[in-house]
């Protein structure tokens, strides 16, 4: 069922979803605006003589202005939309173009100006002009009419979003706010009193206890987008068996590859092909369950404003900025432990999850490396993992950052010319580092 939801989500959210969507709820509603016309007959009398169109050659006429108007709109608007996505692809990077196709008011605009010259289109065949029968649909024309003036408001809406869209500080809050909204649902716990320890085992010994051991190949290759862990869980309970995951969301599988080993007391051949249903392989990564995915695109952002043909430092500090802030929230969340024990407490799967110190990697590390030659970009990272180090109050959350800010003090020694600079950079130091 799981798999089903994640199936539908990722296609609601497509570029082309909503669009096609509009378009066939616009064909139907001519079908009944028609239809109604032929019951109901409204009177160009008093005050509606100003709107409503009773005679055959104005509908007509106002109907082919309205869709001939609709679809050159509509040319433009892809036109825009393509410039804008171009600007994004070679300015913030190729994976930005994704979140682009996400926004709601591109999709809406581009199904609502094809979708209102569609319309048209079937209400001006529906006009009926001979010389026993004359019909003119005036309720569908009137809702023409207002469609054309809602879509000249939509076309300034959009013009002014995708002008303020394509900042890089926008972009740059609009995946910050993306990955927090997806931390806090990864992560909804925080850390307690108990200072987060786990149940260990000895999982050689438990493996021991299993007389089969079966091996879990993938079944295509790809990215593993989406895997139902309580599903997982579950069948192997039943079973009273243990599965040891070796990929997690993210991962790329190649077809035939080990994923994982399964141990059962009797061979079942249905299990292994049940617990491969569980898992979902597309060919692109998305950010449902990768926390990476969504970090490496503000990662990307910065690498390419640190690069010698952009050289824009700001842009850089201001990703140093929002991830430092991500990643001070996973100082203090509960991150999930990696060994799944049934209701009797009996180890059932032992999972590759994600930890503080690979999400400090995925943060820092390719920023660092790009930061060499910006004095100030290396000062904000420096400073910023002070302020994450100051969030942190386990032994191996202060370790891994220690080791993160170390290495750019080592890096700013080798690197910054000038004294004052390092001077600057060493004034940011809260506590001692390693040596």
């Amino acid at each position: 069922m799981k798999k089903f939801l994640f199936f539908w989500k990722e296609l609601i959210v497509t570029f082309w979803f909503l669009p096609v969507t509009i378009i066939f709820a616009s064909i139907l509603l001519a079908i009944g605006l028609i239809s109604l016309d032929h019951y109901i007959l409204l009177e160009d009398e008093g005050w509606l003589r100003f709107f409503i169109v009773s005679n055959p050659n104005s509908a007509r006429t106002i109907l082919s202005t309205i869709s001939g108007a609709m679809i050159g709109v509509a040319g433009t608007v892809f036109s825009v939309t393509l410039v804008a996505l171009t600007l994004a692809s070679s300015q913030l990077g190729p994976r930005l173009i994704r979140n682009f196709m996400y926004v709601r008011l591109n999709q809406i605009v581009l199904g609502s100006y094809i979708s209102t010259y569609l319309y048209c289109l079937l209400v001006l065949n529906a006009i009926k002009e001979g010389e026993s029968y004359v019909f003119t649909p005036s309720i569908s024309i009137l809702l023409a009419i207002l469609a054309a003036i809602a879509n000249i408001v939509l076309l300034i809406i959009f013009i002014h979003r995708i002008a303020v869209n394509i900042q890089a500080d926008k972009v740059i809050s609009d995946i910050s706010d993306l990955i927090f909204k997806q931390v806090k649902h990864l992560f909804p716990e925080k850390m307690g009193d108990d200072g987060g320890t786990y149940q260990e085992f000895d999982i050689y010994e438990v493996k021991s206890a299993y007389p089969v051991k079966k091996s879990i190949k993938a079944p295509r290759s790809g990215y593993l987008q989406y895997l139902d862990g309580n599903a997982i869980l579950q069948l192997v309970a039943e079973h009273k068996g243990l599965f040891i995951l070796h990929e997690r969301p993210g991962s790329f599988l190649i077809q035939d590859k080990e994923i994982g080993q399964l141990y059962l007391k009797e061979f079942d051949d249905q299990l292994a092909d049940k617990i491969q249903n569980q898992l979902f392989i597309g060919k692109t990564k998305t950010a449902q369950q990768d926390l990476e995915y969504s970090i490496h695109q503000m990662v990307e952002i910065a690498s390419r404003a640190l690069s010698p043909g952009v050289n824009d430092p700001f842009t850089a500090i201001a990703c140093i900025d929002h991830l430092s802030s991500t990643v001070c929230y996973l100082a203090q969340a509960k991150f999930p432990s990696a060994n799944r024990v049934d209701e009797d407490g009996e180890l059932r799967v032992v999972a590759d999850v994600l930890n503080f110190e690979g999400v400090l990697a995925a943060a820092f590390n390719q920023i660092r490396q790009f930061s060499v030659g910006s004095p100030a970009v290396m000062i904000r990272l420096f400073e910023a993992l002070m302020d994450i180090l100051s969030f942190t109050w386990r032994s191996d959350q202060v370790r891994a950052v220690s080791k993160h800010a170390q290495m750019v003090l080592s890096m700013a020694e080798e690197n910054m010319a000038e004294i004052n600079d390092l001077k600057d950079l060493r004034m940011r130091t809260y506590c001692e580092l390693p040596s």
